[in-house]
């Protein structure tokens, strides 16, 4: 166990050290890796003044099959901190039981019979 802790330990001043020397798309990358290894780059390309970036769970499957993260941005990390973001968002588990919540109506209402009168 402490050499899992001591590799992310690593990776993480890898990261810091990336951000330092202000080698942001380097730094975004090294970022996924860390926090998000399932994700992987599916796609980053420049095409008419923006950089897109295409994160995806499973590479190998068809586009229309995956549920990929698709981000743009005219600078080429921030396209791809902006999947990172992404990508995070829909990978964060929400504060739900494993059984979902049901909203049952009362199969009858209460009323006061007493006579006040």
């Amino acid at each position: 166990m402490s050499n899992l802790l001591e590799h992310t330990d690593t990776r993480s001043a890898h990261v810091g050290h990336l951000i330092e020397a202000q080698a942001w798309t380097d730094a975004a990358l090294a970022l996924i890796d860390l926090e998000l290894p399932q994700w992987r780059v599916r796609r980053l390309a420049y095409d008419d003044g923006e950089w897109h970036c295409t994160l995806s769970r499973r590479r190998e499957l068809p586009d229309w099959l995956d549920q990929p993260i698709e981000t743009r941005d005219a600078d080429m990390a921030m396209a791809i901190l902006k999947a990172f973001a992404g990508a995070r968002e829909i990978s964060e588990p929400l504060n739900r039981t494993s059984v979902p919540m049901v909203k049952f109506e009362p199969l009858y209402e209460a009323i006061c019979s007493d006579n006040f009168g």
